[in-house]
This record gives C-alpha cells, structure tokens and sequence, in this order.
C-alpha cells in the first residue's frame, strides 16, 4: 500500500505534466495558474488510494484522479467568483487576476476538460465511470444553489441543511473513492461501500467545520473565529439554536441578526449556544455520521490491511480539525 505523501507525489506530477492547452493565453494561463496553486489534493489522492485498496497498479487511476481535481477546481473558480472572494490559497482568485469573463470561460473550459481527461482512463465500460462523474457534477452544482437559496431563508431545516452539505461537499468525496475503486477492480458493491463512505466521512468533516468556526482556536481553524455567527450563516448549531430556543431567547437571536458589532454578536450568540447545548449537539450528529462512516467500511471485502491507509487517513483529518 502506498502511503498519503506517495500518492500525493504522484498526483502533483500528474498535475505539472499535463498540458491543458495555450491558445489563446487569456483562456489556458488561468487554469494553469489555478492548478498550480496546491493544496491538500485530497480528491485526487482519495482516488488513488481507493484504487490502491484493490489494484497494485496504481497509475491506472491517475489520469481519474486528475479529471477530479481539475473537476473541484473548477467549482472553486466559481465558487470564488459567487462569493467575490479576492483570493484562493493565499493567492489572488483568478477573476481578480484576469476579470471575471475570463474566469466564467475558464471554469467552464476546466469542467470540460475534466471530463476529457477521465475519458483516458482505460477503463471498461467507461460509461460506468461517466455516469459517477456527471451525476456528482450535477449534485455539486445543485448543492451550490441550495446554498445561496438559504442566504434569503430564515426557515432553513436540519434535513435541507444536511442535504445541502450532502451535495455541496460530500458527493465529491464519495465519487473519487467510488471511481478508484471501480479502477482498481472492485465489485460494484464495495465500490458503493467505499462511496457512502466518503460521503458519511464528507457530512462530518463539515459538521466539524461548522463547530470549529465557532469553538476552534484561531491558530487551529486559521481564521477568525465567530466568522459564520457574523455572517449570519445557516450552519447545523444556528439552525438547531432556531429550533430550541425559548421565544424570549429567540426574540433576542433575532435582534441579533441585526447587530453591527460583530464582537457583541458573536458572544452573545455563543452565550446561548452554551445555553442550549448546541456544541453537544453537533458533535453528536458528527459522530452519528462517522459511525456510519465505518460501518460501511467494515463491510467492504478485502483485506483489513488494505483499508489501513484510508482510514487513518479519514482519522487524521478528524483528529486535525478537532
């Protein structure tokens, strides 16, 4: 079994080999540069290693793995672009850079080849492949609407919330392990074993996420924290505080909705997060989700020592968020 740092060896040559294309300049620089700009390539590395579980050849799931990486940073290229986020990784966002037309036609471009790359794979029936790829890519991009719908929505429920998260961010997990592991000759059954546990692990990373953004330490989350309570931002503790919370108490959340003093917002919010058990309570929904996580895991058949690297790897992460 390869380890995490080989897999994302592999992966980064993948990236800096691969040619994209370069007429015209403005179309092909910008996605050269955002392919560039690193980060943890968990996607593509996730590919791998599902592959990795089933297959000695690795490299088989390679040019997968890079169709999706180049696939998320598209969604990134516009995400940045809905949220008129200047950068991305510490490095200006590519409609800052260049504009934002450009940035349209070169998200655009990147999802097309995407979906270009993938069909290198030497694969049989490729369909199977596609038919994973184009449905994750719809999901996402129907998790993204959903998102923007809750910024006008008050009413937003733990199930619409959770479906939300499912699309947005944990499908993509699913599918790269679903796809290498298709790769890598496993039966479909453990290939869906392997997607719902990508999916189950992609909710409780975001759940974490949410409880980090306001109960991490700053050097921890690398951010400010409080930063969703500011924003007055739909996560799972705001919409179960909206829930539970006495009408007196939920008269006072609603007046806070409205308060320019970021400071006073974000404690008083705590304050009846803390009243509430709001903490307790996601972290128990986040444990919910890892525990179907592993089950899931445990049904998958082949050898435990082949599920040893994904799953301290799914470890290591919960660990570094936590």
């Amino acid at each position: 079994m390869h380890s995490y740092a080989q897999l994302l060896q592999k992966v980064n040559e993948k990236i800096a080999n691969n040619h994209f294309g370069s007429k015209p300049d403005e179309l092909y620089q910008p996605i050269t540069y955002m392919m560039s700009l690193g980060g943890k390539r968990l996607r593509p590395v996730l590919t791998l290693m599902a592959s990795d579980m089933f297959s000695a050849q690795v490299e088989t799931a390679l040019d997968a793995a890079l169709a999706v990486e180049v696939f998320h940073n598209f969604t990134l290229v516009h995400d940045d672009i809905m949220d008129n986020a200047p950068l991305r990784r510490g490095h200006e966002t590519i409609y800052k850079k260049w504009n934002m037309p450009v940035a349209i036609l070169s998200g655009d471009l990147m999802m097309i080849k995407s979906i270009e790359i993938l069909a290198r794979t030497n694969y049989t029936p490729f369909v199977d492949l596609l038919e994973v790829f184009n449905t994750t890519a719809a999901e996402v991009c129907e998790g993204q609407q959903i998102d923007m719908n809750f910024e006008t929505r008050q009413d937003v429920s733990h199930e619409e919330y959770l479906e939300m998260i499912t699309l947005k961010t944990a499908v993509l997990l699913g599918a790269s392990l679903k796809i290498g592991a298709l790769i890598g000759g496993a039966s479909k059954e453990d290939a869906n074993h392997l997607y719902e546990f990508g999916k189950n692990i992609g909710i409780a990373f975001q759940i974490q996420d949410d409880i980090l953004d306001s109960f991490g330490e700053v050097a921890q989350v690398g951010k400010r924290i409080g930063g969703d309570i500011a924003s007055n931002k739909k996560t799972l503790l705001l919409i179960e505080l909206l829930a539970c919370a006495h009408k007196d108490d939920l008269k006072y959340l609603q007046q806070l909705f409205g308060e320019t003093d970021e400071t006073i917002k974000i404690n008083e919010v705590l304050k009846l997060y803390q009243k509430y058990q709001i903490k307790q309570f996601a972290e128990s929904a986040k444990q919910q989700y890892l525990n179907t996580a592993f089950n899931h895991m445990s049904q998958i058949q082949c050898a435990e020592e082949t599920k040893s690297v994904l799953i301290s790897t799914a470890n290591e992460l919960m660990e570094r968020m936590s």
